[in-house]
């Protein structure tokens, strides 16, 4: 064979190596997280699984203000199911006609995490009993609220086992969660400021009373050195103002807090067989 034909076979070799990496990966499915006739503002979201053989582990993806669901997807939702989870991207805005959160934390958004693992429980290709909830700024406020020892969590028959949220707001919480919780901050977020998280975490509250020692589930926090708010979000890599405060993308802080979201996923609802 002469060196153009040598040359052709090796183009086409690679190329069919690209295609099967292509189709390896599960696109997302768009899903009807509950029946129309079931809520006045049905959940919808996008749901990805793995490669991998179920029942597996699973996380519920909580978005911020910002309502981008499908970016969530693409920047978490993906890369968290090539680690052998099922992802599902919650839309919390979308059925509501919504565009941002407005004034505070509203009442019926504070539900949307328990209303998506009660679609995933359903879902014989998830373990029912390694399911976390992941949230973004207001979305990781939901995410604490999701596993802090409350009427929104005793109310629910089925119940998360991890959480992790990201540059939340951390004022307001009793600090006893029901399950292994994970908050990842920017150090220079001055939306959300990382002393407020630390102070949850070493269990002062609001007013300085700290919680009984060994009361509820340990919470842990990594605050990233020179990261502002949405420090994960490559959009923000010209740094921007939004009612008042800095955002910028910090390649350095995300590719420390993806590593830390594996190992904590991995140690508390990790899959049966870890991906290559």
């Amino acid at each position: 064979m002469n060196f153009a034909g040598l040359a052709a076979l090796l183009a086409a070799f690679l190329a069919g190596i690209a295609t099967s990496a292509i189709a390896a990966e599960q696109p997302p499915t768009l899903v009807e997280i509950e029946n129309p006739l079931a809520s006045t503002h049905p959940l919808q979201g996008y749901l990805r699984r793995s490669n991998s053989t179920g029942p597996l582990p699973a996380v519920v993806l909580l978005h911020g203000c910002n309502g981008n669901w499908g970016h969530i997807d693409e920047r978490w939702g993906r890369r968290i199911a090539s680690w052998g989870y099922v992802t599902l991207s919650v839309d919390s805005f979308g059925p509501r006609g919504l565009n941002n959160c407005g004034e505070g934390v509203r009442d019926d958004l504070t539900r949307d995490a328990y209303r998506a693992l009660d679609f995933l429980v359903r879902d014989p290709f998830v373990d029912p009993a390694r399911v976390a909830v992941i949230g973004f700024a207001h979305g990781g406020r939901v995410a604490l609220m999701s596993v802090e020892r409350g009427l929104l969590e005793q109310t629910s028959p089925s119940k998360f086992h991890a959480a992790v949220a990201f540059y939340p707001p951390c004022l307001g919480f009793n600090g006893i969660m029901t399950a292994p919780t994970l908050i990842l901050a920017g150090e220079r977020d001055d939306w959300n400021l990382a002393r407020e998280c630390r102070n949850l975490v070493d269990g002062r509250d609001d007013w300085g009373i700290s919680r009984q020692k060994g009361e509820g589930f340990p919470m842990k926090l990594i605050v990233y050195p020179g990261a502002y708010h949405g420090f994960d979000a490559p959009a923000l890599e010209t740094p921007r103002q939004m009612s008042g405060h800095h955002l910028e993308f910090n390649q350095a802080a995300t590719d420390q807090a993806a590593a830390a979201l594996r190992e904590f996923l991995d140690a508390t609802i990790g899959p049966q067989e870890r991906p290559q």
